[in-house]
C-alpha cells in the first residue's frame, strides 16, 4: 500500500460513536493502511451525539462555507476535523445544522428513522465529494463503508462522472450485516432525480430500502467487499450477479493481510465501469 492514496467514507466509526461492525472496520481498515505506509482520508457525518469537547473537533474555515444544493434547498456545509491520537489519524467531518445537530444519528428515542435520512445522505455523499476537490487530493482508492455513505459510488459515477479529480479513482464498498428496519421517504428517488440523476441508475430507489440502497451502491462500485458473515438473501444474490471483484467475508483477526492483497491485485487493477 506504500503510496497510495485512500479515501475512506463512513457512516460511522470509533471512537468517535459506540463499537459496531461497521464502526469498527471504517476504523481498522485506515489504521492498516496508514501502518503499511499508505496516504489516507476519513469523512464521516459529524451527528450532533458526537462530544465535540472530549474529541477536539474544530471547524475548518478554509474548507466551509459552501452550500450544497438538495432538493432545491441551499444547505450550509461545515467542516471540522479531529485526530486519533494514537494512531495520527486525521478524520474529516461533514456537518450542517439543519442535518446533524440532533443528537442522535440515524433515529430518534423510540428508534423510529429520521424522516430526512434521505437528504442527510445525499448532502453527505456530495459534502465529501466537494471537500476532497477542496483538498485537490487525487485519491487512487475510495472506500465506502455503511449506509449513511451508500450514495457516494452513485454520486462519483453520475453526477461528477466528468470531475478529473477521481478519474482514476476505483470505489469499493463494503457491505454489512448491520442495516435499519423500513424505508426512507418515498420521495428519495426524485430527490436525487433533480441532481440530474438518470432514474434508471436509481430505479431500485423507489422501494428506498437498507437492500436495495446498498445494491444501488454495488452497482457504482467497481469492487465489492463483503463485510459481514451473513447478508439478506436478496442482497446477497444480487452481488452474485456482478460481474466485478468481490472479496468474500473475512474475519476482524484476519482481515489486514486479505485486504491489503484485495486492494492491490483487484481494485487497482478493475476496470473502471
Amino acid at each position: 500500500m506504500n503510496g497510495k492514496k485512500i479515501l475512506f467514507v463512513s457512516s460511522e466509526l470509533v471512537p468517535y460513536l459506540p463499537e459496531n461492525e461497521v464502526s469498527l472496520m471504517s476504523y481498522e481498515t485506515p489504521r492498516m493502511v496508514n501502518s503499511n505506509g499508505g496516504q489516507i482520508r476519513i469523512f464521516m457525518p459529524r451527528y450532533g451525539n458526537i462530544n465535540e469537547r472530549r474529541h477536539q473537533l474544530h471547524e475548518v474555515i478554509r474548507l466551509s462555507g459552501m452550500n450544497l444544493v438538495i432538493n432545491d434547498m441551499d444547505m450550509p456545509l461545515i467542516i471540522k476535523v479531529a485526530s486519533i491520537p494514537k494512531e495520527r489519524i486525521q478524520v474529516y467531518f461533514i456537518d450542517n445544522e439543519e442535518y446533524f445537530k440532533r443528537k442522535a444519528t440515524f433515529t430518534d428515542e423510540n428508534g423510529t428513522l429520521f424522516p430526512d435520512n434521505d437528504e442527510r445522505a445525499i448532502f453527505f455523499a456530495k459534502g465529501v465529494v466537494e471537500t476532497v476537490k477542496k483538498l485537490n487530493w487525487s485519491p487512487d482508492i475510495i472506500h465506502v463503508h455503511g449506509w449513511m455513505a451508500s450514495l457516494l459510488p452513485l454520486y462519483l459515477k453520475k453526477l461528477y462522472a466528468d470531475e478529473p479529480l477521481f478519474a482514476e479513482s476505483k470505489i469499493v464498498t463494503s457491505v454489512y450485516g448491520r442495516s435499519f428496519e423500513g424505508e426512507l421517504d418515498e420521495k428519495m428517488m426524485s430527490k436525487i432525480a433533480f441532481d440530474g440523476i438518470p432514474e434508471e441508475a436509481i430505479s431500485l430507489l423507489e422501494k428506498p430500502t437498507y437492500n436495495n440502497l446498498l445494491k444501488v451502491a454495488v452497482d457504482s462500485s467497481d469492487a465489492v467487499i463483503l463485510a459481514a458473515e451473513e447478508l439478506p438473501e436478496d442482497l446477497q444474490e444480487h452481488i452474485d450477479k456482478l460481474d466485478k471483484p468481490v472479496l468474500p467475508y473475512v474475519s476482524l483477526q484476519e482481515f489486514e493481510e486479505a485486504y491489503a492483497d484485495f486492494y492491490t491485485n483487484k481494485v487497482l487493477n478493475a476496470t473502471v465501469k
